[in-house]
């Protein structure tokens, strides 16, 4: 499954914003979809490439894709079934 056919259920932006920002964005965000929804994360902050996969492994939400360009890092999430 390439990145280009993932369809979000929404989109979090976190472009520009530095540790923890991004992850107290992220809950928040992920607590409003519904059960096994897909979220798009965008930001900049490069420690979210190990804080956003310790994040999904913690709460069990799967980490279906991540991506980056020079300076912009991209993750799918889809949130666990059972919340």
């Amino acid at each position: 499954m390439t990145q280009d056919i993932l369809q979000p259920d929404d989109i979090l932006d976190a472009t520009g914003l530095l540790c923890p920002e991004p992850i107290m964005l992220l809950h928040n965000k992920i607590r409003d979809l519904p059960a096994g929804g897909l979220l798009k994360i965008i930001a900049t902050d490069p420690s979210t490439q190990r804080d956003i996969p310790k994040f999904c492994n913690f709460l069990e939400h799967q980490l279906i894709a991540q991506n980056n360009d020079k300076t912009t890092y991209y993750y799918w999430i889809r949130k666990k079934a059972n919340s």
